[in-house]
């Protein structure tokens, strides 16, 4: 007997993502050294005080029962003083602050908690892909909202219909931005803020970057705008900020009506975050208070050295503000799948085609900065060497 899946399974990933993973295969088993800068993981581990952390968190038995769905309080009310450190915004652990398994479980399940099928949502193309798998779960309707380059990845809110703008539950957003290193400023928020006021619209706002900026900028939180908390949400997560992406820790901040409302979906889902974990992630957020903490520094340097590096070979980047990630525009006359699987069978280097994050990332590629210097050499060197046999 043969079972098939759910009809929303057909609908969720994207199907590239699969083909990447099939031509990295073939390579791989063909003896190529591959250099993937495909998947945005950290390559480095969290530090000594927070390794030292889950080793004694993990030998202490009461860690050992259930934790409870919303996290321990203890880790909430760190949370809230990393928030009023960073960005200067008071948050009650009690009601503004839920603990998550990774953000990414916060997003997948954040439609589920706020909409009936058949409601819309807004959601960014290109954008990360669960933020259109989670309405796929959810019977939810997504209205693609298109960020170009033209207007810096910044979505034109006065272009959003007025029927669009009257259905949807929500607008997503995520600056800086996964896949495209775009940034916002405070002016970019507050219009945002006036217009989810305005339209009686949710703004949920994913901040995974927001300890992963250069040159100076300084990412905020959208809740720093006044009045932020009467309409929006933030996720924020420690993967990325404190290289602790396989911990699977995170948070969700903000409007309290939509904190109770996941916290509820959740609870009858899962039983929370191991407790060591938590501990840990306490840790790192107490180091980071104590020590300004940061990763930006080693991305930086990574950014810099990749991109001078593809320059010389005649591929200029304009070099990103932020994230850990590269969203380069191809040479005219490829297809942004057709380059990736190029340079992946010529070069050896795993790269993410723009369209696997919508149909507005043709055009692009997706780098991850996710190997150490001497990698990334290595890679724009091959680039180098494959693009001048096409000339």
């Amino acid at each position: 007997m043969t079972f098939t899946g759910s009809k929303r399974l057909s609908q969720l990933g994207s199907a590239i993502f699969s083909e990447i993973a099939g031509w990295k295969r073939e390579v791989m088993n063909e003896g190529v050294d591959v250099i993937d800068l495909g998947i945005g993981s950290p390559d480095l581990p969290p530090s000594e005080r927070i390794i030292e952390a889950i080793t004694a968190a993990v030998r202490n038995p009461a860690m050992y029962g259930y934790p409870t769905s919303e996290g321990s309080l203890a880790f909430r009310e760190t949370v809230a003083k990393w928030y009023q450190y960073r960005f200067g915004v008071a948050l009650n652990p009690e009601t503004e602050i839920l603990t998550l398994m990774g953000s990414q479980d916060g997003l997948a399940h954040l439609a589920l908690s706020l909409c009936d099928p058949g409601d819309m949502a807004i959601v960014p193309d290109p954008g990360y892909p669960i933020y259109s798998a989670s309405l796929v779960l959810a019977g939810v309707e997504p209205y693609l909202l298109p960020l170009r380059a033209e207007n810096n990845f910044l979505p034109q809110l006065e272009d959003i219909p007025t029927d669009v703008a009257a259905k949807a539950k929500f607008i997503l957003l995520n600056y800086p931005s996964n896949p495209l290193s775009a940034v916002a400023d405070r002016a970019f928020f507050e219009q945002l803020i006036a217009y989810a006021k305005k339209q009686n619209l949710l703004v949920v706002h994913d901040l995974a970057y927001s300890e992963m900026a250069f040159d100076g900028y300084r990412p905020l939180s959208i809740l720093e705008i006044e009045g932020a908390k009467e309409v929006a949400v933030e996720f924020h997560s420690l993967s990325k900020s404190f290289n602790m992406a396989g911990c699977r820790i995170a948070f969700l901040t903000g409007n309290a009506d939509v904190v109770k409302a996941l916290k509820t979906l959740k609870s009858n889902i899962d039983y929370g975050v191991f407790g060591a974990i938590q501990a840990a992630g306490i840790t790192a957020l107490e180091e980071d208070m104590e020590h300004d903490h940061s990763v930006a520094g080693v991305y930086e340097k990574r950014r810099n050295v990749f991109i001078e590096a593809l320059a010389e070979a005649g591929w200029k980047i304009t070099p990103p503000k932020a994230t850990m990630f590269i969203w380069a525009p191809i040479p005219k006359g490829w297809t942004s799948r057709q380059i990736s699987r190029e340079m992946l069978y010529r070069t050896g280097v795993v790269v993410i085609p723009g369209d696997a994050f919508g149909a507005e990332g043709e055009g692009f590629v997706r780098i991850a900065l996710v190997q150490d210097e001497a990698r990334l050499l290595e890679a724009a060197r091959r680039i180098r060497d494959w693009l001048y046999t096409l000339e």
